[in-house]
């Protein structure tokens, strides 16, 4: 097998994703790589170029004892790491001097057992690390007010430490595109800070690495990688494994980015969040730049404590926003309050709504009167978007940041209003408070050319800095700067303000009692309407449908033989649709009657009822041949049975029916107390449910289109069909829980569907 990745195309910003670079079967030439088998330590696999370091060609290696090559000591030294460690677990260990032939190396070793990794760097001479001045650059960025400066801190710090001529610190969002926000160069060089790159940049299983290996070092751009011998490991039958290892060969797709940049050495840091990836130290050298394995070391231990930091400065910036805003919400109350008619409190020339947040415009719609506050939509737009409102959110607060994706008419505008934060003050009169936020690309600080052309070679695209700010640019265009959950848990918290505001400043009880016997007069208004399209619908409609059904069928069987094959046919296709029909005249009466039933809340033990799903679906799954898996010990809740149970049943059947792996495997779970990226503040609850799957998943553009009733995303006979109302209905009943559904998907990789019950 040929484990070495080669262009069969040419190079593309989207193609990283398919490049196993955790098994390139090279390494970088700096030093030499050993592995030997755990046991009777007998090496297997060599690096090509160890007849520079021992003297002997990698094939005279192969089979060879580890002691007759290393030394007694150094034999002695690993078998007594392998013995002192757990051997179900990948463990490194450094030696920071083995002497071979004439040289001194700095011996690094990887027990993956049934496999232990030896790696051999010669040594440099430098001085050791002084620990007081490590002592200085923590107190500097321990001391950093700012999370922006706490970062540009450690930029500069690092810098200093490893002598790169830039040390950027690469911060990705939700989608993993990237933002340089620090940035510490040499005075000739141009500046990168404020630069966006698309997610293509640093592809997902790149990025998996940066998880586990805190440093990726490139000594110089233009090695050329040396050979693994043999390409396959001949104990395991497979690539050697080399996520890592410190040697491991770089993805040519990334030397060539880093060619075009101009960059001749590089070494990156991880920065990690709670375990997961929040962005790197990008360090880059415009020559080959040697950096010791010990000042790596050093390195890792900085980024380990900057990741550590990282969490409490956020934390801190957080309180600050939260106080800031806080103080305008008070300024804002304290404006109402003076005013006759409160609501042009918010409106104040000294501060107004536009304040609260970094938003473009804001708009407040009440009483039939727009008024406008900065950048905003036009006014009949904003009347659109009011009714659209009415018609879709079913939310007191409602956010989003990319409302083209759910609105079409306001991609009209999305570069005043790709972001909506929202407000209801009066759902039936139409009324909302808003603000807006433009298309990221509007608000982005431009460092240099952005529309600077990559040049165009025979191998195809060439990558560069301005080329990638390019494809960011289309990656986010109809997308704003994401929604804070603490703007989103003010806004929640203000609009009860204003209402409680309202009606005290109203005064009088029969001003309350008024509104509230209009309310209960549309409500129920909208009842009776219900009542008569549910009659409508089970009765007017359905009754000559079955007629249809029951003709077309008789026709079929009492006159097919005076029917041509045209004829049967179309009788055949109308049979078909009044099925159909039938279907959904089913789902939509079942749908209205979910929504006005009263709920039979009792303590309900969810382990009996998922043990009464699954043997309902029991043939189901039989037949699927899925596997399922139910975390223990789920809690007792308040709850329908029959309403949560018929949940479980349209998540899992739709987990069951929209896969095509050979193994399907399904997931049921819970989380006590959910991250709050999770559940909306306005909405806490003590579990969040899911069911997680391998299935076909789910483009994000489509998160909300699922919901919607009757709207399937195959074709009608594909997937086996259905009236797509059931993700409508599950929606309806949490909602009726005071509970909130939300989805995570991967397309070909599967979905995860979460809900609470409140």
């Amino acid at each position: 097998m040929n484990t070495n990745f080669s262009f069969q195309q040419p190079l593309t910003l989207d193609n990283c994703d398919r490049e196993p670079i955790h098994i390139p079967g090279l390494i970088q030439p700096h030093g030499f790589l050993l592995v030997v088998t755990v046991g009777d330590w007998k090496i297997v696999q060599a690096s090509a170029n160890t007849s520079v370091h021992l003297s002997m060609a990698a094939e005279q290696l192969i089979g060879q004892p580890i002691m007759s090559i290393l030394g007694e000591k150094f034999a002695y030294t690993l078998t007594r790491f392998v013995a002192s460690e757990n051997p179900g677990y990948a463990v490194r260990r450094e030696i920071k001097q083995v002497d071979l032939s004439s040289r001194k190396y700095q011996a690094i070793i990887h027990l993956h057992p049934p496999l232990c990794i030896l790696e051999f760097e010669a040594l440099t001479e430098e001085a050791d690390i002084d620990f007081s001045y490590l002592n200085g650059m923590l107190s500097h960025m321990q001391q950093a007010a700012t999370l922006l400066e706490f970062c540009q801190t450690a930029a500069a710090q690092i810098r200093l430490l490893t002598g790169f001529d830039r040390v950027m610190v690469y911060r990705f969002d939700e989608a993993y595109n990237g933002e340089v926000i620090a940035e510490a160069r040499g005075n000739e060089l141009e500046p990168f800070l404020g630069l966006h790159y698309p997610s293509t940049d640093i592809p997902r299983q790149a990025r998996e690495l940066y998880e586990k290996n805190w440093i990726r070092y490139i000594r110089d751009v233009a090695y050329t990688p040396v050979p693994v011998v043999p390409v396959e490991n001949p104990f395991t039958n497979q690539p050697l494994d080399m996520s890592f290892a410190v040697l491991r060969s770089v993805s040519p797709i990334h030397i060539e980015y880093l060619k075009n940049m101009g960059v001749g050495a590089s070494m990156s840091i991880s920065v990690l969040k709670e375990g997961k990836l929040w962005g790197l130290f990008a360090c880059h050298h415009y020559g080959p730049h040697t950096v010791s394995y010990q000042m790596r070391n050093t390195c890792e231990f900085l980024g380990r404590t900057f990741s550590i930091m990282l969490l409490e400065k956020e934390k801190l910036e957080e309180a600050a926003y939260h106080l800031r805003i806080r103080s305008v919400q008070n300024k804002l109350l304290e404006q109402m309050s003076h005013q006759e008619n409160s609501l042009q409190g918010l409106l104040g020339e000294e501060t107004s709504v536009m304040d609260l947040f970094d938003v473009g415009g804001a708009a407040l719609c009440v009483d039939g009167a727009y008024h406008l506050l900065g950048n905003t939509p036009e006014i009949e737009e904003i009347k659109s978007l009011t009714s659209w409102l009415s018609a879709h959110s079913y939310q007191d607060v409602f956010y989003t940041h990319t409302l083209s994706s759910l609105n079409p008419d306001a991609q009209a505008y999305q570069d005043k209003a790709s972001g909506l934060l929202a407000i209801t003050l009066s759902k039936v009169q139409q009324e909302y408070l808003l603000w807006f936020r433009p298309e990221a690309v509007q608000t982005v600080t431009w460092a240099g050319n952005p529309a600077k052309v990559a040049e165009i070679s025979e191998d195809g695209l060439r990558l560069s800095p301005r080329k990638s700010f390019q494809a960011w640019v289309q990656q986010v265009k109809g997308t704003a700067l994401l929604w804070h959950p603490v703007e989103i848990r003010v806004v929640t918290e203000l609009r009860n303000t204003i209402i409680d505001m309202i009606l005290k400043i109203a005064g009088e009880l029969k001003l309350r009692a008024d509104l509230l016997m209009r309310l209960n007069n549309e409500l129920e208004q909208s009842n009776n309407e219900l009542d008569s399209f549910a009659y409508i619908a089970s009765h007017d409609l359905k009754e000559p449908l079955r007629g249809i059904h029951n003709y077309s069928r008789f026709l079929l069987e009492d006159y097919t033989d005076k029917l041509d094959e045209s004829g049967r046919s179309k009788l055949q296709t109308l049979v078909r649709l009044s099925t159909r029909m039938d279907e959904l005249l089913d789902s939509l009466l079942h749908f209205s009657r979910v929504g006005r039933l009263d709920l039979n809340l009792k303590p309900t033990d969810l382990n009996q009822l998922l043990e009464e799903v699954l043997e309902e679906l029991h043939l189901r799954i039989e037949q699927t041949a899925a596997k399922i898996n139910i975390q223990p010990h789920f809690p007792v809740v308040d709850c329908d049975p029959i309403r949560v149970k018929e949940v479980f049943i349209n998540l899992l059947t739709n987990a069951l029916k929209y896969n095509d792996k050979p193994a399907k495997w399904i997931e049921i779970g819970w989380i006590e107390t959910p991250p709050k990226t999770l559940v909306s503040p306005a909405l806490p609850a003590a579990y969040t449910f899911y069911v997680r799957d391998n299935g076909i998943g789910i483009a994000a553009k489509h998160f909300e289109n699922v919901f919607k009733i009757f709207k399937r995303l195959h074709t009608q006979d594909k997937f086996g069909g259905g009236t797509g109302a059931g993700l409508t209905i599950v929606r309806k009943i949490i909602e009726r829980h005071n509970g909130k559904i939300w989805l995570d998907s991967v397309p070909g990789e599967g979905t995860t569907f979460y809900f609470t019950l409140t």
